[in-house]
């Protein structure tokens, strides 16, 4: 009888764990928090996640550390982040690489759209054409007259394959009818330093790394890739000027596991929106180039399945491929 009574209490115990798992997970995790970033420290992405993860400490009264997961263009913190223990303690500052890019390029271990949960946007903003002083031009045109000449003899470096920056040099190419040879780094910092020492001709960089280096006169800005002249740079032209045609934004979001429950997805999403309408995160990030842009849960889905579906068409209109 006994051991019928223990099958018995074991079979209640597991028939209860399903009911009484997700209301304890539903807790706001009492642990340190880590904001996951996808490439090396100093580039842009870590410094908005360092700006917001200060700002979150202040909040939440509990400890929120940054976490840099560098390689395979983000897609190894984005990986990590859709696997995390779904308890609301991890998430991510993700980009437009991994989330919207990489997907139609290389074959991933997860699903960018079902395995990671949207939260926020953080930012959406224009980059900058740079190249080292050692190029010898001045222009965008001169840039243009250079590459369509040599172009298989000069690079361009990116935050990795299936990045922002690889699809913006990408589409510099299909453009300019040029063939500038892509090399991919781990994150901004590495590329902007390979430009300065003279072994990268040209980069799509941001306001946060670059910005510093253009006004020692280190590094030429020669253009920016909104549709308009970026406010940070309201004297420099912007790509489409020249090349007609040519727009590409840079964006971060917040984004987590899909697993974690919704009233948790939902406490993140406040908290931060919080910080990032908060005057001093908002001065702080503006004047690196990266104006907050928060968003709902909802929106944030809605803007990442928008630039899906416009990335795979560029991606495939011009037959882009990973080497």
């Amino acid at each position: 009888m006994s051991n019928r009574r223990d099958i018995l209490a074991l079979a209640c115990a597991a028939s209860l764990a399903p009911l009484a798992s997700p209301a304890a997970a539903q807790e706001w995790p009492k642990k340190t928090l880590t904001i996951l970033v996808g490439f090396a420290p100093g580039g842009a992405v870590d410094h908005a996640a360092r700006i917001v993860a200060k700002k979150l400490t202040e909040n939440l009264g509990q400890n929120v550390v940054v976490e840099n997961k560098a390689g395979a263009g983000g897609n190894i913190a984005h990986q990590a982040v859709a696997t995390a223990e779904p308890d609301g303690s991890t998430i991510l500052l993700g980009s437009v690489g991994p989330l919207a890019i990489a997907p139609h390029l290389m074959k991933l271990p997860y699903d960018a759209q079902k395995d990671i949960a949207p939260l926020t946007l953080a930012t959406n903003f224009a980059s900058i054409l740079v190249v080292p002083p050692q190029l010898g031009v001045k222009t965008l045109s001169e840039l243009l007259a250079l590459a369509r000449r040599d172009g298989k003899a000069m690079n361009f470096g990116s935050t990795g394959p299936g990045s922002a920056s690889h699809l913006a040099g990408e589409l510099f190419n299909a453009r300019a009818g040029t063939e500038v040879v892509h090399i991919p780094y781990k994150g901004g910092a590495p590329a902007v330093n390979e430009l300065l020492a003279g072994r990268l001709s040209m980069y799509f960089a941001t306001m946060s790394t670059a910005g510093p280096h253009i006004a020692t006169g280190r590094m030429i800005a020669l253009a920016t890739t909104g549709t308009t002249r970026a406010p940070f740079l309201p004297d420099v032209p912007a790509v489409a000027e020249v090349l007609p045609g040519f727009t590409t934004t840079n964006w971060y979001a917040f984004v987590a596991s899909a697993r974690i429950p919704a009233p948790i997805l939902e406490r993140w999403n406040q908290e931060l929106v919080k910080a990032l309408k908060s005057p001093d995160v908002e001065a702080e990030m503006t004047r690196a180039g990266m104006a907050p842009a928060p968003t709902s849960r909802e929106e944030l889905a809605r803007f990442i399945d928008s630039e899906s579906k416009l990335w795979a068409k560029v991606i495939a209109e011009r037959k882009i491929t990973v080497q």
